[in-house]
């Protein structure tokens, strides 16, 4: 394999992420709220030892997310902060259009892809390596496993294109990492949605497992998704029908509106 993925919670429920071209041993790193647990995570892998920080993706500009921007530039001189153009990222020297592309060592590229809602500049980050199956993508506070963001800058219509379309469209083996560890009620609340959806129940035991281990829920794929993240199944029917609703925009506005106001 010559991408690696390395999960560093952060905060009281954040993922930063450290993407790895293992064979230049070029280094990117996702929404590094807690630089000095970056570097510590650096450090703590022998194997890695001699790895070059080369760029942050920042996925937008809420201040968990980016908040780490100015501090990591002081601690890696030089180093490209990238953030979408219309955010208004902390400490962004880069900033990144829909489609934008970037490559990381020799084997990685990076795309770009516009995510608006949650913020209206919200970027996703999909990620390929030449020669491995599965692609990754870093998808911030747009999509979750088994949720979605709050729409604090945008309208549903925004978080249909962003979910359904942008990032539905994804190959489904497409490993998604999201930016916190909401797993556990996600699925709970999916599990109100939808009652009789097997899948989720199955999920939603195993993610119980893993939280109880302390281990992470992530990552998710593009097609565990489409089979239990109820903002992403929108445009079946029998969904539509048990919130009453009768179109996709509509029935994500609802399960957002009762997602806002669940207490579980």
């Amino acid at each position: 394999m010559v991408m690696r993925i390395v999960e560093i919670p952060c905060l009281e429920d954040n993922y930063s992420y450290l993407i790895i071209d293992e064979t230049s041993k070029e280094a990117a790193v996702v929404d590094p709220v807690e630089p000095d647990k970056i570097l510590h995570a650096l450090q703590q892998q022998q194997q890695l030892q001699g790895l070059t920080l080369k760029m942050v993706l920042t996925t937008h500009h809420h201040w968990d997310h980016a908040g780490g921007n100015d501090k990591i530039k002081q601690m890696i001189p030089g180093i490209k902060v990238y953030g979408g153009s219309i955010d208004n990222v902390r400490g962004c020297t880069h900033k990144l259009d829909n489609r934008d592309r970037l490559s990381l060592g020799t084997n990685i590229n990076i795309t770009a892809l516009h995510t608006p809602c949650h913020t209206k500049g919200h970027i996703s980050y999909y990620v390929t390596a030449k020669d491995q199956d599965a692609p990754a993508v870093f998808t911030g506070d747009t999509l979750f496993v088994a949720g979605c963001g709050k729409f604090f800058e945008g309208t549903a219509e925004q978080m249909y294109q962003s979910l359904c379309v942008t990032l539905g469209a994804l190959p489904k083996p497409t490993k998604v990492y999201c930016g916190h560890e909401y797993t556990v009620k996600n699925l709970q609340f999916a599990l109100a949605i939808e009652p009789n959806n097997e899948r989720i129940t199955q999920k939603l035991s195993w993610a119980q497992h893993q939280r109880e281990m302390n281990q992470p829920t992530v990552p998710s794929t593009i097609e565990e998704e489409l089979e239990t993240n109820p903002f992403m199944r929108v445009e079946l029917p029998l969904l539509q029908a048990s919130v009453g609703c009768d179109s996709p925009v509509e029935t994500l506005r609802e399960i957002r509106m009762r997602k806002d106001n669940w207490r579980g």
